[in-house]
Order: structure tokens, then C-alpha cells, then sequence
């Protein structure tokens, strides 16, 4: 079956139509948005209700509620970081950085009760790499490592989305250093040798005993 040949009075008719249509539409969109739309969270139950009125938000001196559960920018509360280093191994794309310093002893507990055996020297987050996954707060075991509500850090220069934690001074650091490493020296020279094994104390080797081929028996 042939479609019917259109003519130039047709193609304006048919574009007359077309532009009504969506003029109609627009204008009753228009005659609805006289006033502003409530704002909502999209956690709230009737979010998808209001569907009438001025979507415009007057950032950033007003804002849309930020969900609960929403994964933006990473904090560290480093008192109660416990230096476990499950955060770096799990990150996928390697945007935590962290220089563990052993103590001696512990020097502390967090909020929870775990003790704190392992200063941070340095504990780095790069926001520029991260891909807001959320598997360093899942294996966080003191749930020291959170996602904030704050979503909007955008810099001109990117290095500033490396955000540091670590609350230890050049000095303290280097202190806790070398207490380390004299501990470890000290634990070394009290250690004793440990001797080599004499040759009487050797396990004997088992050797299985050979059962010697019977004569041959004389036939008649």
C-alpha cells in the first residue's frame, strides 16, 4: 500500500499542527509552575507526587536534603583509627595512602574499646581518585572511616582533593621512629642464638628391612 503523497500545503499543515501541540503543552506546564516545588528528599514517600511547580533551586543558597545513605566525600576520625590497613588493600583504585609507625605499647583505645598498638604517620584520602564504591567503610573494623553528606569540594586545583588526616607532627613522627627501631634493637641483642642441632640428636633415618631370597629347593 502507497503512502499519500504529500504536498507543500500539507508539510504546513502538518508543521502548523505539530507547533500547536507542543505550544499547548508548554503553556499549561507554564500556568503550573506559578509557584516552587517543596524540598523534598527522594527518600521521601511522596517524592514523585509533586510533579507540579518550579524545579529551580536557588544553590547554593538553597539545597535539596542529602540522603542518609549517599556516598560522597570520605572522613577519617583518626582517633579512632586503629591503622589496620583494610581500607588500602580494599580500595580498588589505590586512593588511600598510609604510613603505619608499630609503639612499643599500646597507647590507647578508641571509642569503642579497641586498642591502639600503631600510630598514623601519614593517612591520605585522594578524592580525585576515589569512585565513592564505599568498600573502605564496609571493612572499617572501628567504622572510623564514614562518607559525609559534603558533595560539593570542586577545586581548580586538583591536588587540593588530597586530603590529609594524620594528626602527628614532623617530630613526633620521627621520634616514634627511632623509639621503634631502638626497641627493636634491644630486642634483638636480648635475644639468645639459637644453636644448631647436634648430629647425636638427629632423627634416625628408617631404613626397611631386606628379607633374604630363600634357597632354592632341590627337585628330584
Amino acid at each position: 500500500m502507497k503512502e499519500p503523497a504529500t504536498t507543500y500545503w500539507s508539510n504546513i499543515g502538518i508543521a502548523v499542527s505539530t507547533i500547536r501541540q507542543g505550544l499547548s503543552l508548554t503553556f499549561s506546564h507554564f500556568l503550573k509552575a506559578r509557584k516552587s516545588r517543596s524540598k523534598l528528599s527522594i527518600q521521601s514517600p511522596d517524592y514523585f507526587e509533586h510533579q507540579e511547580g518550579i524545579a529551580t533551586v536557588q544553590y547554593p543558597f538553597e539545597t535539596i536534603p542529602v540522603p542518609d545513605n549517599g556516598r560522597y566525600q570520605l572522613h577519617n576520625e583518626i582517633d579512632d583509627c586503629i591503622v589496620c590497613d583494610k581500607c588500602v588493600k580494599v580500595c580498588p583504585v589505590n586512593c588511600i595512602t598510609i604510613e603505619p609507625i608499630k609503639s612499643t605499647e599500646e597507647f590507647g583505645k578508641t571509642s569503642d574499646g579497641t586498642p591502639k598498638r600503631i600510630y598514623a604517620a601519614q593517612f591520605d584520602i585522594d578524592m580525585g581518585k576515589c569512585c565513592f564504591c564505599g568498600l573502605c567503610t564496609t571493612v572499617c573494623p572501628t567504622e572510623c572511616l564514614t562518607m559525609t553528606k559534603e558533595f560539593d569540594f570542586s577545586v581548580f586545583d586538583i591536588m587540593e582533593h588530597n586530603f590529609a588526616f594524620s594528626a602527628m607532627t614532623p617530630a613526633e613522627i620521627e621520634a616514634k621512629r627511632m623509639e621503634w627501631e631502638e626497641y627493636q634493637k634491644n630486642k634483638a641483642a636480648t635475644t639468645p642464638e639459637a644453636t644448631p642441632a647436634s648430629t647425636s640428636a638427629a632423627k634416625p633415618v628408617f631404613k626397611p628391612k631386606i628379607k633374604p631370597p630363600s634357597p632354592p629347593t632341590k627337585t628330584e
